[in-house]
């Protein structure tokens, strides 16, 4: 057992009872949030809730006093999912010792390079930092570096991530997470949500110390700068080849004329909520289309009687889905949608025992093997080793099953050193068994 093995066995830190992290606690007022053993409500931003910036000349003041300030930057972006086409920003909210807090509306203000520029190379503080780094990017912010709360808390063995319970259990206040759902394309935006906003913020680096000094305790401090340089460097995610594939309930639609009517009415759909700047499931939800893919109507009147085309869908939106459908009918075979997708990765592991039992046996160990390291190591198997990479190495071994070459093998199919040097004793066994 190595030495972060043997330290990550010990529980990781909780503090929900208020005792402090280490010698000075957190810096926000009040030190430690807890009262008498229990955490306490934060319930406003330490400088009250500042004014929503929605023009240039006030954000040349924000970006004038986040360049003067010091320290890391914590970075917040809210979405209108679920509301809103795409994934958009609809309020960026920032923090930094020397700035406060600013709050800025990316709708009036769509350009923040200047304030991406300002901040420069000091470390953006994020929690779940893939989830906003690709709308905060479309409005010109980029980060040199990054430290993510969420990450940080999977690698140091908490049981939940969420901001809320993380701020509770490491710094022992309680933030109100009621708004996190709302449409925050609203204009002008309700002051509790702009509350909520701000303090999701407040706390961030305060978070972020406690977590930093909790995984050098575990010895996997350095495990978490690869994992946030990783996400810091990586390009942004190509778009998806036929999306459509993804419409919940798709495994029941297994006909390819069938397939061809969802693709229709997918593009249609999503032409339409385009247009409209709304959410694709506001327009017409995918178990219609799914109905709709099934039945194959022949005119508007059967696709009205479908579930999902009912009798508040006005003729004009039946015409456009069943001109949809039409086209789909219309398709020769040779235009015809392919069942599933061509993939260049391994079969799906319930074939493995029929097209290869040897690989299917490794895969069997490898995955025990993992499993076991990872609860050693106090960290979910998918941070530890992503089962994608696990499923390629075991399907197609190196040749020579040594540690140099498992290592390589791990390293081409993205690992980081840190797991690499982890996983790599324990994979070769598994491989060297059934080879």
């Amino acid at each position: 057992m190595t030495d972060a093995q043997e330290t990550a066995a010990d529980s990781p830190l909780r503090t929900t009872g208020g005792a402090p992290l280490d010698d000075g606690g957190s810096s926000a007022e009040g030190s430690v949030g807890s009262v008498d053993g229990a955490p306490t409500p934060l319930l406003e931003p330490r400088e009250g809730i500042p004014p929503v910036i929605a023009d240039e000349a006030s954000l040349a003041d924000v970006v004038a006093a986040f360049a003067a300030g010091s320290g890391p930057v914590a970075v917040d972006a809210e979405r209108a999912s679920g509301y809103r086409y795409g994934q958009r920003a609809y309020l960026v909210q920032l923090r930094r010792e020397g700035a406060g807090t600013a709050l800025i509306d990316p709708v009036a203000c769509p350009d923040l390079s200047s304030l991406g520029a300002a901040i420069g190379d000091a470390e953006w503080d994020l929690h779940a930092a893939t989830q906003d780094l690709p709308c905060l990017r479309d409005i010109g912010m980029r980060p040199a570096q990054l430290f993510d709360t969420e990450l940080a808390g999977r690698l140091a063995g908490f049981p939940r991530v969420g901001l809320g319970a993380m701020v509770e259990n490491v710094l022992g206040y309680v933030l109100e997470k009621g708004h996190s759902a709302v449409d925050w394309s609203t204009r002008p935006l309700p002051e509790p949500w702009l509350r909520y906003a701000a303090l999701d913020v407040e706390l961030l680096v305060d978070l972020r110390d406690a977590l930093e000094k909790e995984l050098d305790r575990q010895g996997k401090l350095e495990w978490a700068h690869e994992e946030f340089d990783a996400i810091a460097s990586a390009p942004p995610a190509p778009p998806r080849k036929d999306p459509w594939r993804r419409t919940s309930g798709m495994h029941k639609v297994r006909r390819r004329r069938q397939m061809a009517v969802v693709r229709e009415l997918w593009t249609a759909r999503d032409q339409v909520a385009q247009r409209r700047d709304v959410s694709p499931g506001k327009v017409l939800g995918d178990s219609a289309i799914v109905e709709a893919a099934l039945s194959l109507p022949p005119t508007v009147q059967a696709l009205s009687a479908l579930p999902g085309f009912g009798h508040r869908m006005g003729r004009r939106q039946l015409e456009q889905w069943q001109a949809a459908v039409d086209r789909a009918r219309a398709l020769p075979d040779s235009e015809l949608p392919q069942p599933g997708q061509a993939t260049t990765g391994p079969p799906p592991p319930r074939a493995w025992a029929d097209k290869d039992p040897a690989a299917a046996a490794r895969l069997s160990a490898a995955r025990a093997a993992v499993t076991t390291l990872a609860e050693t190591l106090s960290m979910p198997q998918e941070n530890l080793i992503t089962p994608d990479t696990v499923r390629r190495v075991c399907w197609e071994p190196p040749e020579s099953i040594d540690a140099e070459s498992v290592a390589a093998a791990l390293t081409s199919h993205g690992a980081r050193n840190w797991q690499v040097n982890q996983v790599t004793p324990i994979l070769l066994p598994a491989l060297a068994s059934h080879a």
